[in-house]
């Protein structure tokens, strides 16, 4: 970890401040690397975090089972893992009303109508939890009233520019910078 400020004592602050939100939010594991850069004369704040590898996604099919049955034009879904219902129950309430959703036990639901296009939904993307849980840090760490903000996140780095004035071209390229540090492992 590496922030960067003119004023020592201001640095170790912020250092404190980024170790006790990560420790808070439990993303101390799931973080490679970070860089901030801090100003208060020239108010502006960058930081780039460089996340760890996730698992891939989990589709519908990895943890249930979908079957039709033509007869009573009804989709069976078997859940294999318990740990993904709540997920998966998100889903289904997303596209589909709750009446509309029969669940006879805890492991099985029913869908009127055929259904099987649903074993290819998304029901995790640990990827992109990782990416929220970031962002909600970051948003904690920024400091108050700076309300610009400009993203400049990659695939695997999260990295945002804030200020309270007009966001300069010389901070742009101070992300930049850390980004492709990040991406070296510099």
């Amino acid at each position: 970890m590496l922030v960067e400020c003119y004023d020592k004592k201001g640095a170790e602050v912020y250092e404190i401040i980024i170790k006790q939100i990560f420790q808070d939010l439990v993303l101390g594991a799931s973080v490679d690397d970070l860089k901030a850069y801090v100003n208060p004369d020239d108010p502006v704040f960058v930081l780039a975090i460089k996340m760890k590898k996730t698992s891939k996604v989990v589709l519908f099919k990895d943890v249930a089972n979908l079957m039709y049955n033509n007869d009573n034009d009804v989709t069976t879904i078997l859940v294999d893992n318990e740990n993904y219902l709540p997920n998966i129950l998100k889903r289904l309430w997303r596209l589909f009303s709750r009446d509309e959703i029969y669940q006879p036990n805890r492991y099985q639901l029913e869908l009127s109508g055929n259904h099987m296009d649903l074993e290819s939904l998304v029901v995790d993307d640990p990827h992109s939890n990782l990416q929220r849980r970031i962002y909600d840090a970051i948003f904690r760490i920024l400091p108050e009233g700076f309300k610009i903000i400009k993203d400049l996140s990659t695939e695997n780095i999260v990295c945002v520019v804030a200020t309270d004035e007009l966001i300069k071209d010389a901070w742009i390229e101070k992300a930049n910078e850390y980004i492709s540090e990040l991406n070296s492992g510099i």
